[in-house]
């Protein structure tokens, strides 16, 4: 059966772009323009190019028209990319801290030496034993989350948390309301789960409060995605004031609010979270990845007693449970005050980062927190994000555009930095050329 002729344009022109015939940067003719020159429906012609959209070659920026775009590495800013070794990533945040290593070889060999070993092989309940959701209870408890054993559950990481509470709590076709910018994973969890998410715009520290009412009135929003403590990739800390606010519409529309709390731990002195002023519809997220290890796959749920078999059924039909080992030194870590030591020295060590970025890029505009793992830049109107991203891969530096953290259909030109996986002399370095590379883009 042959296709129809508009697939055959969008080939065409997807062939040109990726042999480079058509270079990025290039602006493509108008929607009106295309259609009168390849005898289409100017419908049709807006659907070629929301296909070279779909495809990463294209851009559409209001009132300046659709251009080319550079061919950036598939899963940029979202799937962890395989570099090689010699490219700088600040597109990923693994912060590490001095002697981690030591620490995981001594919690081992505590764990090998253990009477209880045998146990660890054996399948685990879904939520986590109990002794360590009493655990991990207490170490939310002591951040304001009003958790308890019976609204505790261990996942494998926040991802993992973000995915299930989706799965549990939401039906294909339900309405999320997130920010314009928000963190890539959540996305994903939407797309797999055949979630429509529906964008609300910043307004100072936080989204717009007024702007999220009005889509309540007019779409049957079923749940709220924040992050109030330590935005990714913004880094705004929402005021107690707001965050009442947010709440109030919560429960004022019956929403569920889904509070992602992965960085929270950076901001020192933070409003109390969401979960302590809505338990009864607020699903708390947080995990042990970026305050300890990546590698650490545990994360915790809080949520209200009556959703809890739910997300225990999902649990299982993802993983079953998370690795007992890894939940063993976890909760073990919490239980010495390693979790508290650890996230203590990484406060300390955003904070540096963060003075070290605020020195080397202070002649561009920047937006970040200053105890967060990221940068958030925004470009000069004349600069183009995927130019630049490609810019700094030929000098071996890797960083993510707007374009994974972007939910509306304006993708502002920007890029996101995130200072936490290299070591300082490299990190100055890399930050160093991001200004040079931005610099000499600019006219």
């Amino acid at each position: 059966m042959p296709q129809p002729r508009y697939k055959e344009l969008v080939d065409r022109l997807a062939a040109d772009i990726r042999a480079g015939r058509l270079r990025p940067g290039t602006r493509l003719p108008t929607h009106r323009d295309l259609a009168a020159r390849e005898g289409l429906a100017l419908v049709t012609a807006t659907r070629v190019y929301a296909e070279l959209q779909a495809m990463g070659l294209a851009s559409g920026e209001a009132g300046r028209g659709t251009f080319v775009k550079e061919p950036l590495p598939r899963g940029e800013g979202i799937d962890l990319p395989a570099w090689s070794a010699d490219v700088v990533d600040l597109s990923f945040n693994y912060p590490s801290a001095p002697g981690q290593t030591d620490l995981l070889r001594a919690a081992l060999r505590q764990l090998a030496a253990s009477g209880d070993l045998e146990s660890l092989l054996r399948y685990q309940p879904h939520g986590g034993r109990e002794h360590e959701r009493t655990t991990v209870a207490r170490h939310l408890d002591s951040r304001g989350v009003p958790a308890t054993v019976d609204t505790t559950l261990l996942v494998s990481g926040a991802q993992h948390g973000l995915t299930t509470t989706a799965m549990a709590l939401l039906e294909p076709g339900d309405v999320v309301a997130v920010d314009a910018l928000t963190y890539p994973g959540f996305k994903l969890a939407a797309e797999a789960n055949r979630l429509e998410l529906a964008s609300i715009p910043a307004a100072g520290r936080g989204p717009d409060l007024d702007a999220l009412a009005a889509l309540c009135k007019r779409r049957r929003v079923r749940a709220v995605y924040a992050m109030p403590t330590l935005h990714n990739p913004l880094g705004w800390v929402m005021s107690a004031t707001r965050r009442r606010e947010l709440v109030a519409l919560v429960r004022h529309h019956g929403l569920i609010l889904i509070e992602d709390a992965a960085y929270a731990f950076l901001a020192e002195g933070a409003p109390p979270p969401l979960a302590s002023l809505a338990p009864e519809t607020t699903v708390y997220v947080s995990s042990l990845s970026k305050s300890v290890a990546t590698g650490l796959r545990v994360g915790f749920v809080c949520a209200p007693r009556e959703w809890i078999a739910r997300l225990e059924r999902t649990i299982r039909a993802t993983t079953w449970n998370t690795p007992a080992t890894m939940t063993a030194i976890a909760c073990g870590w919490m239980e010495d005050g390693t979790v508290d030591r650890l996230e203590a020295g990484k406060r300390q060590d955003a904070t540096i980062r963060q003075s070290l970025a605020a020195e080397v890029l202070n002649r561009l505009k920047r937006i970040s927190h200053p105890a967060s793992y990221f940068v958030w830049l925004p470009l000069p109107q004349e600069v183009r994000a995927d130019t630049i991203a490609m810019a700094l891969m030929r000098e071996r530096v890797s960083v993510s555009t707007a374009q994974p953290f972007s939910t509306s259909a304006h993708v502002p030109h920007a890029i996101r930095l995130a200072l936490g996986s290299v070591d300082l002399d490299t990190l100055r370095r890399s930050l160093e050329t991001v200004a040079r590379v931005i610099a000499d883009h600019t006219y």
